[in-house]
């Protein structure tokens, strides 16, 4: 049983959860469009690809990270809403006993 929010609280939420969403979208954007770029530079630059995996790699863990933290963590998440309940209901049943 969660409260209702205010229509206030509820535009507030979305807009906080949907530019999160947005900013990951730049995020993944622009991981792609550099990654392209150097991927393609360093085969012709450098004569190998090897190197720039590296980058990729580090970038992708980072975006993934971002990604979840958006999606799964952020404000109004279902992970983080879902913990949010059960600790506030396991709270009322101690207090309750009191």
């Amino acid at each position: 049983m969660t409260t209702p929010l205010t229509p206030e609280a509820l535009e507030k939420l979305a807009r906080k959860r949907a530019g999160a969403k947005l900013g990951w979208y730049a995020h993944a954007s622009v991981f792609v469009l550099v990654n392209l770029f150097v991927f393609s530079l360093s085969e012709y630059a450098f004569g190998t690809r090897a190197w720039s995996i590296k980058p990729l790699l580090g970038w992708g863990l980072g975006l993934c990270l971002h990604g979840i933290a958006v999606w799964f963590l952020g404000a109004g998440g279902n992970l983080r809403e879902g913990l949010v309940q059960r600790e506030r209901e396991r709270l009322q049943r101690e207090q309750d006993k009191r």
